[in-house]
């Protein structure tokens, strides 16, 4: 079953367009003595994925990275994305892994503007830690209704989590 969840993980987070959740809360509600246990495979495999699709944009983009600016910017441009990459990306990666947008967006942009690797995966384990142990902590607390607590309230929760990773940027930015 952990590996299942791990190997579903990691192909939620480089090709599968369904959400892990759909098949994760349902699990965790099932096996309560192990959701903290699922909870931490799950942003396991999702880890995985993440360095897959980092390297996929770092190699690639050397690849295709000039017709890339040729056709859709100028170097000037991208060299700008590059540098707010380099003092933003940690921010952004965090936001685009608790939000819901596709975590590939912030996984191929940190590998093509080689920002750190260390940084993507810190910012990607807080992230996927946020969404995955969330969903474990309400599993835990609200056990058989978590799915339709979930369903009520996660545009509440999205936006509540996305207003606190702008508080704490905006605040980093101001020390």
């Amino acid at each position: 079953m952990l590996k299942a969840l791990t190997i579903a993980s990691f192909l939620e987070s480089i090709i599968v367009p369904i959400p892990l959740e759909a098949v994760l809360v349902p699990l965790m509600q099932a096996k309560r003595d192990k959701l903290w246990l699922l909870a931490l495979f799950a942003t396991f495999g999702c880890l995985l994925g993440a360095l897959l699709g980092y390297m996929a944009g770092y190699y690639l983009f050397d690849l295709v990275g000039e017709w890339v600016i040729s056709n859709f910017a100028d170097e000037q441009t991208f060299q700008q994305v590059k540098q707010q990459m380099h003092t933003e990306g940690f921010w952004f990666i965090l936001m685009v892994g608790v939000i819901p947008i596709p975590f590939q967006i912030a996984m191929l942009a940190a590998g093509a503007t080689e920002y750190s690797l260390p940084l993507f995966l810190l910012a990607a384990v807080i992230a996927r830690s946020i969404r995955y142990f969330g969903l474990a902590a309400v599993v835990y607390l609200a056990g058989n209704q978590a799915e339709r607590l979930i369903k009520q309230y996660k545009w509440k929760a999205v936006l509540v989590s996305a207003l606190i990773i702008l508080i704490l940027w905006a605040g980093i930015k101001l020390i």
